[in-house]
């Protein structure tokens, strides 16, 4: 005899079938149509098949203030942890088929309690964003609702790594989470602007489009607020899952060691000829970096804004890494306002979650001219140096070519207390350029000689091997060796191993007022 059905699983099984099927059938048809995956898709991919463990899946709000509308099982947002490689995460991805994936109070409270639980567990949080923003007819509560997770990206950071992923509209007070956090992705077609086209329109009187105002491309490579963009949503998790395997947890661990099976004794001969006999000649900074780490691979951030500096993830005997570097192929590798916040925010993000800094030097100073002085380069450019001076975690410099006056101070130099520091036969290192220099000190004798040419040349050449050698700087001290760049790799890796039991005593105070 068969046992009675219990009618309360029957009720359950209801109530679950109908919360997972978001805002219907014909929603979801519509959100393939526009290329986008369904925020559960966006999950499955995301993670370790079969991991994912949601929270309240059955909570829905008080009901709307206004407008009438009936309160949907897990208003609008999927939440919950899962792994990725392994490894815990939390996540929480809006449901733009459920009443266009709009906050209000209730969907507010589930991103909280996973942010609030991933906090105390010490896991990474994801957020996969795809929303038309408050819900309007749920009044100041929708505001609240904003308020609290505002609050929660803040306690968070530097606790625990905050990735943020724009697949959808993201506009007017929703932005300001997303900018807390350490890592923005976006997905082209989707958009971020604090006010929108028809606000501009109404108040400037510009017709422009919402891609144009805040589309991917304009914030990878104009404003900087992207760190990463993607063609579409399954590109865009790949690489999430990628960053992931970079970071530790929190910040009381360290980065996964990863073995790719790279010798640390390789050496690259290639890199004896990396750097033009000329001075006046580039060449690209990536080469460096490819040949020194482990298996050539790197990760880069914010590849496309401020390309005259490079930062990014890499290895070095196994050990997760994060690299600043001048790009001389870009701008000549000068400072500038935007590359000195790039770097800043790069660096106090490694410093944050104990992932130790290699930076790569050549440098030929500040960007000079009234549009960067007014743009308050001395503000940013003191972001950098306070940045690097603040960071307790090993610091290794190698001067590949370049470094004059400020720029050679700011780019983690040993007189703000880097830990190890190296310099390439190659490397110049003066208050300013050979020919500059050389025109300040010797302009009446060049303008008096017969061939004015011929003794700026020679001058040149005499303050090059006179000031701007690294063999001065090593006499001093300043850097500790004079390095064949074949043998880079190896030294980096030696110069962390011994770095690894570093400590640093922290001056008694709430915390240093950074130049913002």
């Amino acid at each position: 005899m068969n046992a009675p059905e219990n009618p309360n699983l029957a009720v359950l099984n209801d109530l679950r079938t109908q919360a997972l099927q978001g805002g219907g059938e014909a929603r979801i048809e519509v959100q393939h149509r526009k290329g986008k995956l369904t925020a559960r898709e966006r999950i499955d991919l995301l993670l370790d098949e079969g991991s994912f463990e949601e929270f309240d899946l059955l909570k829905t709000g008080r009901g709307s203030v206004l407008g009438g509308t009936t309160a949907s099982l897990g208003d609008g947002v999927v939440t919950g942890h899962g792994t990725i490689d392994g490894r815990e995460v939390f996540v929480f991805s809006q449901d733009f088929t459920v009443m266009g994936g709009s906050l209000g109070e209730a969907h507010s409270q589930k991103i909280c309690k996973i942010m609030d639980m991933a906090v105390r567990v010490g896991c990474p949080i994801i957020g996969l964003n795809d929303s038309g923003g408050a819900r309007i007819q749920e009044g100041v509560d929708a505001l609240a609702a904003y308020g609290e997770i505002f609050h929660r990206n803040v306690r968070a950071s530097g606790v625990v790594p905050q990735i943020t992923c724009i697949m959808g509209p993201c506009a007017g007070g929703a932005v300001y989470s997303p900018s807390i956090t350490d890592f923005i992705f976006m997905v082209r077609g989707s958009y971020m602007f604090v006010t929108g086209p028809n606000v501009v329109k109404t108040v400037i009187h510009q017709d422009i489009s919402a891609d144009e105002l805040g589309g991917a491309s304009v914030h990878s490579v104009r404003s900087g607020v992207a760190h990463f963009t993607a063609a579409n949503d399954i590109l865009c998790l790949r690489e999430v899952r990628r960053l992931i395997n970079y970071l530790p947890s929190n910040n009381k661990q360290k980065a996964p060691l990863l073995d790719l099976r790279d010798p640390p004794e390789r050496e690259d001969p290639a890199l004896d000829y990396l750097v033009p006999p000329s001075p006046n000649q580039t060449y690209d900074m990536t080469v460096l970096i490819h040949s020194i780490l482990d298996g050539a691979e790197f990760m880069e951030v914010q590849a496309s804004f401020a390309r005259n500096i490079i930062c990014g993830f890499g290895r070095l005997g196994g050990q997760t890494v994060g690299l600043v570097a001048n790009q001389p192929a870009v701008l000549a590798g000068v400072l500038d306002n935007n590359a000195s916040i790039k770097a800043a925010r790069f660096v106090r993000f490694c410093d944050c979650f104990n992932i130790p800094l290699i930076c790569l030097v050549d440098v030929p100073g500040f960007m000079p001219g009234p549009e960067q002085e007014h743009g308050g380069i001395i503000r940013h450019g003191a972001k950098l140096l306070y940045a690097f001076t603040e960071a307790t975690v090993p610091r290794i410099t190698v001067i590949v070519r370049k470094a004059y006056g400020g720029a050679y101070l700011v780019m983690n130099s040993k007189h703000i207390h880097g830990d190890i520091h190296y310099a390439w036969p190659t490397a110049e290192i003066a208050v300013m350029g050979p020919r500059g220099a050389v025109e300040v000190i010797y302009r009446k004798e060049i303008l008096a000689a017969a061939d004015p040419e011929s003794l700026m040349k020679e001058k040149i050449e005499h303050y090059r091997r006179t000031f701007a050698s690294p063999v001065l700087a090593a006499q001093r001290g300043y850097i500790d060796d004079v390095i064949f760049p074949r043998e880079t790799r190896y030294r980096l890796i030696r110069g962390l191993q011994v770095l690894e039991g570093k400590t640093v005593d922290r001056m008694d105070r709430k915390h240093g007022n950074i130049p913002l």
